[in-house]
């Protein structure tokens, strides 16, 4: 692994942790700021509505991912216009689609009863409608920007790309509560925010044809073989959002139904706490995924496993510190932030966060298989795995306790190893004693004598100061 990668490693985790930094500060100051100019009903509406046109997400099928992991591939082969084929025809595919459901969406809204159906008391009938259709319209934006976002892929300035979209969304966040201060309603909040997003939009095209200049918007490059070839790929990536569905929410009702709602709450809130290290483990993920497809399309192996190594490695140290702090805090945590209601099982959380260590080693592993498009048989064995433990999770709640349903949790993350290791050592030309051997090696500058060596020869110049 040479110096520009590490490089550019060490960006790209800066920049999803800034990426997240920006999620955070987003949740954290938009509760205060509502409930601060508006009144608790209209803002719980606001929230009800604002989660209809969430799931536009999938309206693009997962082109977007699919077609900055094939660029990323033909451009470190230097076919830019192999990329720039992929380029255009998933921009024209995508455009096609959202036109197509804002259409729908359009025509929908018009005939149903929205805030009826939600029932609504604060939104009227006719706000609730503009807000839903100017929210789809942002969402359905986002597409584009996803696609966007990973053309930066191709000329390894990924950090850049993901840099440029924390600070666009705290553009049209800070944009959003202009209205909100200034006294005004939900629909024009929503329109604010829907505005803003179409004025990033364009920004973001202009600024991809400035930085990458064979990046060409048109249509005489695009095929729809290109888009035949593409579909496999990027309908499977739909089917990992409905397997986190089932995984969250189909075993908390599974939870629920055997043994009630009290029991949902303590399981509930123990899982979201041991969920923190899942976050980490994610950064880790977001961070390799550009140089895995980077490495693959050139056909370097040894990066390849190299990359592969060092994400597994990263993953479990994130995932045993993580889990090590909420082991310590947790309890404390989970009893002052539910205020004394909801009581600290330590020996649940243990079980959880032994679940979260379980998803960390198969979760990094599969990048490999994601950043590549090969994750087809990834995303059947991620649905087989999380269906068949809601059933497992309703029974062991059933029949054992709570205990017994947060362990039955392992089982989905037990299947998913037994398949994906396997599946990204082949694929990396790796073999499984030398991965498990480099997770016990780490660099020679890290080695405690190195380091002892690095002090000492800075100490001269430390004194002398």
């Amino acid at each position: 692994m040479d110096a520009s990668t590490k490089r550019r490693l060490a960006l790209g985790f800066l920049s999803n942790w800034i990426s997240k930094l920006a999620t955070t500060i987003i949740q954290l100051v938009q509760v205060p700021v509502f409930l601060h100019f508006w009144s608790v009903p209209l803002y719980g509406e606001w929230m009800i509505v604002i989660a209809v046109p969430s799931y536009l997400n999938v309206s693009n099928f997962g082109f977007g991912s699919v077609a900055g992991n094939e660029m990323s591939m033909m451009a470190a082969r230097g076919d830019r216009e192999g990329a720039l084929r992929v380029f255009q025809s998933c921009w024209w595919f995508i455009t096609l689609i959202c036109l197509a459901c804002m259409a729908l969406l359009a025509g929908v809204l018009y005939f149903l009863p929205a805030a009826r159906l939600l029932k609504l008391h604060e939104i009227n009938e006719t706000d609730a409608k503009w807000i839903i259709f100017y929210l789809g319209c942002s969402v359905l934006l986002g597409q584009l920007e996803t696609l966007l976002q990973s053309a930066y892929r191709c000329i390894g300035r990924y950090p850049y790309g993901s840099f440029l979209k924390s600070m666009f969304s705290l553009v049209a966040f800070a944009l959003m509560l202009v209205p909100v201060c200034m006294g005004g309603g939900a629909r024009e909040t929503a329109l604010v925010f829907a505005a803003a997003n179409i004025v990033i939009t364009l920004v973001l095209c202009v600024m991809v044809k400035r930085d990458i200049p064979w990046i060409r918007y048109g249509w005489e490059h695009a095929t729809f073989s290109e888009i035949k070839r593409l579909s496999g790929p990027a309908f499977a990536f739909m089917a990992f959002p409905i397997g986190i569905a089932i995984n969250l929410q189909g075993t908390l009702m599974a939870v629920g139904y055997a043994l009630g709602p009290t029991a949902v709450v303590i399981f509930g809130t123990a899982r979201t706490v041991s969920r923190v290290a899942l976050q980490m483990v994610q950064m880790i993920n977001n961070t390799f995924w550009p140089e895995l497809s980077h490495a693959f399309g050139l056909k370097d192996m040894a990066l390849t496993r190299t990359l592969h190594r060092r994400a597994c490695q990263m993953g479990l140290i994130v995932a045993f510190a993580v889990v090590a702090a909420v082991v310590m805090l947790g309890p404390w945590f989970l009893n002052h932030w539910t205020g004394g209601h909801v009581p600290p099982e330590r020996t649940l959380l243990s079980i959880l966060l032994a679940v979260v260590v379980a998803y960390s080693l198969w979760s990094t592993s599969s990048t490999l298989l994601t950043a590549v498009n090969l994750h087809q048989r990834l995303a059947a064995w991620y649905l087989f795995g999380t269906s068949v433990t809601v059933v497992v999770t309703y029974l062991a709640a059933k029949y054992g306790d709570l205990n017994w349903a947060a362990a039955s949790l392992l089982l989905s993350e037990l299947v998913m190893n037994f398949y994906v290791l396997p599946a990204s050592l082949r694929l990396s030309d790796d073999t499984f004693p030398a991965f498990v051997a480099s997770m016990l090696h780490y660099p020679q500058s890290l080695r405690p004598a190195a380091l002892m060596a690095r002090l000492r020869r800075s100490r001269p110049s430390s004194l002398a100061s």
